[in-house]
C-alpha cells in the first residue's frame, strides 16, 4: 500500500523501532501506557526512551531515545520530527535543566538553529526496555520505510 506524500516519519514509530519499547499512539501518552508494563525512572541509560509532556508547542508530546549518557545532566538523543517534518536527528545534545536534577525539564539541540532550543521542555522521565535489547546492535542505523508511519502519521513527535 502506498503512503501519501504528505506522510512523514513521526517520533513515536521511530522511538519504538530504535528502542524496542512497544508502545503506540501519541507520544504524550507513552508514560501512562508504560505504567506496569515497562520500568520507568529519572536516570538516563542508553536505549531508554525520554518521554516529553504535551505542551502548547508540542500538542502530542514527544519521545526520544538516549544514545549515550555523557554525565548526570547531559545525554545524546536520537529522535525523529524534532527539527523538521520527518527529519531524523542522531546524537542531539539534551541537557537536564530541572532544578532538582531529575530530568523533569530539558533543553534539546536544534540543528536548524545550531544551538540548544530556546525553551525548556517538560518531561515525565525515562521508559526502560525490560525486554533486554541486544546492545551489540547499532539501532541508530535502522532505516524505516515511510509506510511505517501509517497509524501514527498524526501521533505527535
Amino acid at each position: 500500500m502506498a503512503t501519501p506524500a504528505s506522510a512523514h516519519l513521526q517520533c513515536a514509530p521511530y522511538a519504538r523501532e530504535v528502542s524496542g519499547v512497544a508502545l503506540h499512539g501519541n507520544a504524550g501518552t507513552w508514560w501512562g501506557q508504560a505504567d506496569g508494563v515497562y520500568r520507568r525512572g529519572h536516570q538516563p541509560t542508553p536505549g531508554a526512551v525520554l518521554a516529553f509532556k504535551s505542551t502548547g508547542a508540542m500538542r502530542y508530546g514527544h519521545v526520544a531515545v538516549v544514545s549515550k549518557v555523557l554525565d548526570s545532566r547531559h545525554v545524546l538523543l536520537n529522535h525523529a520530527n524534532w527539527t523538521g517534518h520527518g527529519d531524523i536527528q542522531r546524537a542531539a545534545l539534551a541537557v537536564d535543566v530541572s532544578e532538582a536534577g531529575d530530568w523533569s525539564a530539558v533543553r534539546v539541540w536544534h540543528s536548524g538553529t545550531g544551538s540548544l532550543g530556546l525553551r525548556s521542555n517538560p518531561t515525565y522521565g525515562f521508559i526502560y526496555d525490560e525486554h533486554g535489547a541486544d546492545d551489540s546492535i547499532d539501532r541508530t542505523q535502522t532505516t524505516l520505510a515511510s509506510a511505517d508511519v501509517g497509524e501514527e502519521a498524526q501521533a505527535g513527535g
